[in-house]
């Protein structure tokens, strides 16, 4: 994988993050990792498949608690159930870093189409990106964990 294509993900969640809650949210960047396993290891995963010249899967895998956190202070009320409606913001929330970061990635020449979230439930499930290696990306916020999973290549058929 290409190293400029993790630098827009991880902007780009700090930057939804932002705009979403409308003030500043200090992002600590962790130790990247390459994964070996296909097993997911967060409670919630939400996969947006990719293609043209770039392609693939990007992952954002968090605990149920993050997601709970992060949406209570978008809705400005405590969210005490994963419901539906936790489902559907934290897939759109995924959607929408995904779509800033692509856009990032077309500025570099990287023209790539989005397919629409996917949300997994539960630890242990098995999600092969069969060849392609996947970049785990722990981004530390104030609402918990999130991970970035980033197995994307470039497109030699274009």
């Amino acid at each position: 994988m290409k190293v400029e294509f993790i630098s827009p993900f991880v902007t780009a969640t700090t930057k939804v993050l932002e705009t979403e809650t409308g003030r500043s949210i200090p992002v600590e960047k962790g130790q990247l990792t390459i994964e070996a396993s296909s097993h997911t290891c967060q409670d919630i995963t939400v996969l947006i498949g990719v293609i043209g010249a770039v392609q693939g899967l990007v992952m954002y895998g968090m605990s149920e608690r993050t997601a709970k956190n992060i949406v209570s202070v978008l809705l400005n009320e405590r969210v005490v159930v994963f419901n539906e409606m936790v489902e559907s913001a934290i897939a759109e929330m995924g959607n929408v870093i995904t779509g800033i970061a692509s856009a990032e990635l077309e500025k570099a020449g990287y023209l790539s189409t989005l397919a629409p979230p996917t949300v997994v439930s539960g630890r242990g499930v098995i999600i092969s990106t069969i060849n392609i290696k996947r970049i785990q990306i722990p981004l530390i916020t104030e609402f918990g964990e999130i991970e970035v999973g980033l197995a994307l290549r470039e497109n030699d058929n274009r």
